[in-house]
C-alpha cells in the first residue's frame, strides 16, 4: 500500500492504508513525525510487507485477470513466446552536432549491433532549436545548435542524417514532439526521393504533445490544435505508412520530471485515451488506427515497481480499448511499449556506478515485457555520450539477452505473490487517477487547470526531501561518498564550429531554391490549417518544395498561434 506521510505509521513502521494519488508532501526530518523507512516503502510510496503468500493477492479467476502471454488482458506479455521467438529491439539513441556527425554514429552503432545478429533500431535525438521548431539561424537558436542533439533544418539535412542507411531494413525512431508532423513530413519526402516505398518503412515518431504540457515544455501551439496535429499524423499514417507508429505515448518524460511510477502509468495511459477519443471524434474507426499506437515508459531504480508497472499497463490498456472504446480487433488491445532506462537516476558523482544502475533498470524493462529497449550511457550527466559509453550501453543489452537466461520463458516473475499483489495495487491506483482525470473533463481540461504539473511537482518535492533527509540513499551522492573524486571518463564536447557550419549550409540552401514554389507551399500549409484539414499532405509537399522546418512551423503558427503557458504556469 502507498505511504502517506500525514497518516499514522503502524507498529511495524509502515504507513496506514491510502492510495498513491492521495500522497501529500512528506514531513521534514525535525517535525516530530516518523521518517520513511526505505526498507519498507518504495519510491512511489508503497509500503511493502515483510513476506507475501497465497492470501496476498486478490482472489481471482487467473485465466481472465492475469491470463497467458499473447492473450487478453496481456498481463504476461503481448506475444505467446515473448523473447524465445523474438528478442526486443535494441534501440540506440544518438544525435549530436551536424547530420553528418550523427550519421557516422548511426553507422557505428549498427556495426556494433550487427555482430550479435539481433533486432536493431536507430533513435534520433534532435537539438533544442529543432525540438522547438526553430531553424539554426533563428536568433533564439544561438548557442544551442547541435549541442544536445542533431540540428535538422531542411530536407537536405534529413538526407545527410540517414545517408547510406537501409531505411526499409532498419526501424527509425525520432524523439520529437512540437514540430513532429514537420520532421516526419521531411523524413517521408526524403525517403520518397531516395526511392523507398512508404509501405515498407518501419519506425516511430514520438509525437506525444500532451506530455509536453505535463512535464517537458517543448510545445509550440496551444493544446487543442496540438492534439489536432497528432490526429492528423495518426490518420495519415493509417492510410499511407502502414508499418509506422504515428505516436509513441510517453510516460518517460513525466517520470523524468519527478512523478511516481503510478502517476507515470496513469497519466500516460490517459493521454493515450485522449488521443483515441480525438481520433474517434475525427470519424476514424478505432480498429483503423489503434493497432499502430505505441507507448514509451521509463525504467527507474525501484526494480519490482517497474516490472509491475508494465504488467499493469498492458492490462489497463487492453481493458480500456475493448470495453471503453469498443475495439473489436485484438491487435487494438495490445499495448506495445518501448522502455528507456532512467536518465534522471544517473549521477555525476561516481559515474561508473551508472553502468550498474542501467543494467538493473534494463533487466526490469525486459522482465516487464517491453518490445524495444534503450540503455542510457553512463556519462550522460557529464555530456553527450562518447563511443565507449554507447558501446557499453549496447553491450548491456546484449549481455542481458544472451547471457542471463531471462529470455527463456515468458513473464518469469508471473505468479509471484509479491509481483501479482503489486501489479494489482498499481492497476487500482492508476485507474483511480484516470477516473479523476475523467472527472476533470479529460487531459486538456486537466492541463488548463494545472492538475498534472501540480501532481508531478508534489511527487518530485517529496522524493527530493526524502533524499535530502537521508531516508533514500543514492550511492555516491548522499552515501558512500568519495572525497577528491576523479572523473574516470572522457567528455564529448560540441565545438562552436558546428553552429557556424550549420548556418552556412542553411544560407546556401535558401539561396538555391525556387521562392515562388516555397511561398505556394507555405500558403497551402496555412490553408490546410485554416480549413481544419489534415496538414500532412501539405507538409510533405512543403518539404519537397524546400521549405525549412522553421518556415513550416511558423506557417501553422500563423493560424494556430503560439502557446506560452496557461494561468497556472
Amino acid at each position: 500500500m502507498p505511504c502517506d506521510a500525514n497518516r499514522p505509521f503502524n507498529e511495524s513502521g509502515q504507513a496506514g492504508t491510502s492510495v498513491a494519488h492521495e500522497q501529500s508532501g512528506r514531513s521534514g526530518p525535525d517535525d516530530g513525525k516518523p521518517k520513511i523507512d526505505p526498507h519498507a516503502v518504495t519510491i512511489s510510496g508503497y509500503a511493502v510487507d515483510n513476506l507475501y503468500g497465497p492470501d496476498s493477492a486478490a482472489q481471482r479467476d487467473w485465466s481472465t485477470t492475469v491470463g497467458e502471454p499473447g492473450q487478453f488482458p496481456y498481463t504476461r506479455g503481448i506475444h505467446p513466446g515473448m523473447y524465445r521467438t523474438r528478442l526486443w529491439t535494441m534501440r540506440q539513441f544518438a544525435g549530436f552536432g551536424s547530420a553528418d556527425d550523427t550519421n557516422q554514429r548511426f553507422k557505428y552503432l549498427l556495426n556494433q549491433a550487427s555482430h550479435a545478429g539481433t533486432n536493431t533500431g536507430l533513435s534520433t535525438a534532435f537539438d533544442l532549436p529543432t525540438l522547438m521548431g526553430r531553424d539554426s539561424d533563428d536568433p533564439l537558436s544561438t548557442g544551442e545548435v547541435g549541442k544536445c542533439g542533431v540540428a535538422i533544418d531542411t530536407i537536405d539535412d534529413m538526407h545527410r542524417l540517414y545517408a547510406d542507411i537501409p531505411l526499409e531494413e532498419v526501424t527509425v525512431s525520432q524523439t520529437i514532439n512540437g514540430p513532429a508532423a514537420v520532421i516526419w513530413a521531411m523524413y517521408l519526402a526524403m525517403a520518397r526521393q531516395r526511392g523507398f516505398d512508404w509501405n515498407k518503412l518501419g519506425g516511430t515518431i514520438q509525437n506525444d504533445i500532451l506530455k509536453e504540457f505535463h512535464a517537458q515544455n517543448e510545445f509550440i501551439y496551444p493544446p487543442e490544435p496540438s492534439v489536432k496535429l497528432v490526429v492528423d499524423t495518426i490518420e495519415f499514417q493509417s492510410t499511407h505508412v502502414p508499418r509506422w507508429n504515428s505516436v509513441s505515448i510517453s510516460g518517460y518524460h513525466i517520470r523524468e520530471a519527478g512523478s511516481t511510477a503510478v502517476q507515470e502509468l496513469a497519466f500516460t495511459l490517459r493521454d493515450g485515451m485522449e488521443y483515441t477519443e480525438a481520433c474517434i471524434e475525427r470519424g476514424l474507426d478505432v480498429d483503423f488506427f489503434a493497432p499502430r499506437l505505441s507507448y514509451f515508459f521509463n525504467s527507474h531504480n525501484e526494480f519490482f515497481e517497474e516490472i509491475c508497472k508494465l504488467r499493469a499497463a498492458r492490462r489497463i490498456w487492453a481493458t480500456a480499448m475493448r470495453d471503453r472504446f469498443k475495439a473489436k480487433n485484438p491487435r487494438s488491445w495490445l499495448m506495445r511499449t518501448h522502455v528507456q532506462t532512467a536518465g534522471c537516476s544517473l549521477t555525476e558523482q561516481q559515474p561508473l556506478n551508472n553502468v550498474i544502475r542501467v543494467a538493473y533498470q534494463a533487466m526490469a524493462g525486459v522482465l516487464g515485457g517491453c518490445q524495444s529497449l534503450h540503455c542510457d550511457s553512463f556519462d550522460e550527466t557529464l555530456g553527450l555520450p562518447t563511443e565507449q559509453a554507447v558501446t557499453i550501453a549496447l553491450r548491456t543489452q546484449q549481455i542481458l539477452a544472451h547471457e542471463t537466461g531471462v529470455t527463456r520463458t515468458a513473464d518469469p516473475l508471473g505468479g509471484s505473490y509479491y509481483v501479482e499483489k503489486l501489479t494489482d495495487q498499481m492497476e487500482a491506483d492508476a485507474n483511480a487517477i484516470i477516473g479523476e482525470i475523467d472527472d476533470l473533463g479529460g487531459v486538456v481540461a486537466g492541463i488548463n487547470r494545472g492538475y498534472f504539473r501540480r501532481s508531478i511537482a508534489e511527487a518530485a518535492y517529496r522524493f527530493g526531501q526524502e533524499c535530502e533527509a537521508g531516508d533514500r540513499i543514492i550511492v555516491g551522492v548522499n552515501g558512500y561518498v568519495e572525497e577528491n573524486e576523479e572523473r574516470p571518463c572522457d567528455i564529448l564536447y560540441i565545438p562552436h564550429e558546428v553552429e557556424v557550419q550549420q548556418k552556412e549550409r542553411l544560407a546556401d540552401f535558401k539561396k538555391n531554391r525556387d521562392m515562388d514554389a516555397v511561398n505556394r507551399a507555405l500558403d497551402a500549409i496555412r490553408t490546410a490549417a485554416r480549413n481544419d484539414e489534415n496538414v500532412m499532405p501539405a507538409l510533405v509537399d512543403g518539404s519537397d518544395a524546400r521549405c525549412t522546418l522553421g518556415e513550416m512551423v511558423q506557417a501553422m503558427a500563423d493560424i494556430y498561434g503560439r502557446y506560452n503557458g496557461g494561468p497556472e504556469w
